[in-house]
């Protein structure tokens, strides 16, 4: 890659997407309430949503949290509590691989139950095929990127990336320099990655700011969808 290109993806591209992405989200709310939603379609067909849909949410809802303070952590916390360099990033390979897992068996249960019926597939729009297969795209990369960092097992390939996230988002210089040796995988899952916090304002993933509902998911009652 490029140096200017690859200056632009991870020290300026991180601050595009998190500005479409707050600003944009404000924007819809403020002008388009109607449409944050997530537009069940569980009266089009129920099948197998309800394993789909929880496996997707409780995988996805993890893996972001797992990644914001894996990420934003510094070495410094995590070695105070008796946890070394590799032993974290072992227990971040283990979690993310057991949450990932999870996470795709739903997704792929999701879009098998969209491309099956005609009538979601004659319902869908542009954007939600975009957010399935971009997610199961950028899934798919952080799955592959678990035997890379097996080879790394020094904790010195993680470090890299805290670092790089950490500059980010204290507006701190140096960031894209940090990650210029980094292998592909995670490069690539990083900047698809940052797309999906883009087109989050104009996708059916905006309903998850309604008060952090994703969290909802974990423990509120089935929405049952009923037809007249």
């Amino acid at each position: 890659m490029a140096a200017h290109v690859h200056y632009f993806f991870f020290g300026v591209y991180p601050y595009i997407a998190l500005a479409v992405f707050l600003f944009g989200s404000l924007a819809r709310f403020e002008r388009e309430q109607y449409t944050w939603k997530s537009d069940s379609s569980q009266m089009l067909k129920r099948g197998a949503l309800r394993w789909g849909s929880n496996l997707f949410h409780i995988g996805i809802i993890a893996l972001f949290f797992t990644h914001l303070f894996g990420l934003l952590t510094p070495p410094a916390v995590y070695h105070a509590l008796g946890l070394s360099t590799g032993f974290k990033q072992m227990l971040a390979v283990v979690v993310g691989a057991v949450l990932g897992v999870v996470c795709l068996a739903g997704l792929l249960i999701l879009i098998y139950r969209r491309l099956s019926e005609p009538r979601l597939v004659a319902t869908s729009r542009f954007s939600d095929w975009l957010t399935l297969f971009w997610i199961l795209i950028v899934l798919s990369l952080g799955l592959l990127s678990i035997f890379t960092s097996a080879k790394h097992e020094d904790g010195a390939l993680m470090l890299l990336l805290g670092e790089w996230a950490q500059r980010i988002v204290t507006f701190r210089a140096g960031a894209a320099d940090v990650v210029a040796g980094v292998p592909w995988v995670y490069q690539w899952h990083m900047v698809l990655g940052m797309t999906l916090f883009l087109i989050f304002p104009f996708t059916r993933l905006v309903h998850v700011w309604s008060g952090f509902a994703s969290l909802g998911y974990l423990g509120r009652a089935w929405q049952l969808v009923r037809s007249r």
